[in-house]
């Protein structure tokens, strides 16, 4: 895997800045579980990175500020057989993970007010019904 991880757009996190660690996984595999390195923990040091400018940076560090460990964010794959399997959901992770966290703030609401026609047709309906109510109880 030595191609770049795209993020979004022109941001994109050179494979040098990716680390990558492999170890035994737990689950399916048979046989072969007890001897082939599937799990991919995939780590990206989010303070120390060049992909990212300061803005970007910022905004990511706070977003993702429960899962930093010392500034590196990391992802772990295991649900498949494969080591090349996992190593690609542990990249799609990680940028999905990242493309959320760069992601720029919603726009914040603008209270409105309801318009004259709406609160008029809800007082109409509402002594509409009181009305059929009182008709109702004077009867019986």
């Amino acid at each position: 895997m030595t191609v770049p991880l795209h993020v979004r757009g022109s941001i994109v996190v050179p494979n040098a800045e990716l680390a990558w660690r492999f170890s035994r996984s737990s689950g399916p595999g048979g046989q072969g579980v007890n001897t082939t390195d599937s799990r991919v923990e995939l780590s990206f040091d989010l303070a120390r990175t060049t992909a990212l400018g300061p803005a970007l940076k910022a905004r990511a560090a706070e977003r993702l500020a429960a899962r930093l460990v010392d500034g590196v964010v990391t992802v772990t794959a295991s649900e498949h057989r494969s080591q090349l399997r996992n190593r690609e959901a542990a990249r799609e992770r990680l940028a999905a993970l990242l493309r959320d966290a760069i992601a720029p703030p919603q726009k914040r609401r603008r209270p409105t007010k309801p318009s004259k026609g709406s609160v008029e047709r809800r007082l109409a309906a509402k002594k509409h019904r009181s009305d059929l109510k009182r008709l109702r109880r004077a009867e019986g």
